[in-house]
């Protein structure tokens, strides 16, 4: 018999689109890709020549359970570059991507009933890792008018004797809204552990986001190269946590995953300190595609009340439609063959919503807005 814990975790949505997408295209038809969060970009040709000198030289072997010490130093120095910070290289450990990350935090910080507060909507793979841990995601409503940041009072009121974190994400996935400076700086200030998902910092067009480290050191932060430097495949990650807790987070490290890739690491600290202008030249081509977007959809009469600035995403108000999100999403591949997420893989208050990726090319962005355009009016005439 399959473990209860195993039966209880949810499917990942956004996959089985992706995957339903790739059925159809082995019919012969092309599919754009509008769901999944991954950059098409190449990783930058500095990084893949750090990872070939690296493999060349012998970089094919275990390293220190908490990662190679350079790695950890030049992300140290990158905090206080990047935010003002100082975090000792010894409170980093370096991950298989943001997921072992997570996996390891909260299997230390949460003992069976601990509740991690979150917010709805919120990245779909956080409730399957605090319950998989034995604690407890109590959710919090975030709202489209409030561009779904978090209301501190919201929080406040869902605090309870059992609350032992609360997890923040900006900018955001599946909204790609910031959190406020003085919305974080007051959540900061609530007593339980904060748990900061930076996993999208760095991509922002407007405003400028800030780590949780800025307001409090009783905090966690997952981080890592995937999204910013278009390592995806590669799998790196970190996170920084309070060093009380780094001897406890280094056994599930050296039990579970033994270190993160020795070659990788290498690329990783080449991304920090060479990969400045392949960012920014992506950066800019990420709102160029973010302006178009968000205006094509509200020419269409999708709900985009706050315009998102972060990330690469655009969650918008697809409620005239349908207010089946599931149905609506797989017919408009069906149909139209354009992969969008379904606003109900994130939680209870996404239903009625779409989630948009515009990590495609402007050229394939501009089609599938043709064929999404077609699809409702040939829906209207229905």
């Amino acid at each position: 018999m399959i473990s209860k814990r195993i039966r209880d975790i949810s499917s990942f949505i956004v996959m089985d689109v992706l995957e339903k997408a790739h059925e159809i295209e082995r019919k012969g038809v092309h599919v754009i890709h509008l769901e999944v969060g991954e950059p098409d970009f190449d990783t930058p040709r500095c990084i893949k020549d750090a990872a070939c000198t690296a493999l060349n030289k012998g970089y094919t072997h275990y390293t220190h359970s908490l990662g190679l010490f350079e790695l950890r130093e030049a992300i140290s120095k990158y905090y206080k570059q990047t935010y003002d910070v100082s975090v000792d290289p010894d409170q980093i450990v370096v991950t298989s991507g943001t997921s072992p990350a997570m996996f390891s935090l909260f299997s230390v910080l949460l003992d069976e009933g601990d509740e991690v507060i979150i917010s709805d909507p919120h990245y779909a793979c956080y409730p399957n890792f605090i319950t998989f841990a034995q604690g407890t995601p109590v959710t919090v409503p975030v709202y489209e008018e409030d561009g779904f940041q978090y209301r501190p009072e919201a929080i406040r009121d869902r605090i309870t004797k059992k609350t032992k974190a609360i997890l923040i994400n900006s900018p955001s996935n599946p909204t790609g809204n910031l959190l406020s400076e003085d919305r974080m700086r007051e959540i900061a200030e609530f007593s339980p552990y904060i748990v900061s998902d930076e996993i999208y910092h760095g991509l922002v067009y407007e405003g400028k986001e800030h780590s949780i480290l800025e307001f409090t050191d009783h905090a966690f932060v997952f981080n890592g190269f995937s999204k910013l430097y278009a390592m995806t495949g590669l799998r790196l990650g970190y996170l920084i946590a309070p060093k009380p807790f780094i001897r406890p987070i280094q056994k599930i490290q050296q039990n579970f995953f033994i270190s993160a890739n020795s070659m990788v690491q290498m690329a990783g600290i080449a991304a920090l300190k060479k990969a400045g202008e392949d960012i920014e030249r992506m950066k800019k081509i990420y709102n160029d595609r973010r302006r178009y977007i968000i205006a094509r959809l509200k020419k269409m009469g999708f709900g985009i009340t706050v315009e998102p600035t972060g990330a690469f995403y655009v969650f918008a108000n697809a409620k005239h439609i349908s207010q089946d999100s599931y149905n609506l999403a797989f017919d408009i591949l069906e149909k139209a063959h354009v992969g969008v997420t379904p606003g109900i893989d994130f939680g209870k208050n996404g239903e009625g919503y779409i989630r948009f990726s515009y990590a495609n090319s402007l050229e394939n962005i501009a089609e599938g807005m043709d064929r999404l355009e077609n699809y409702l009016n040939d829906r209207q005439v229905r």
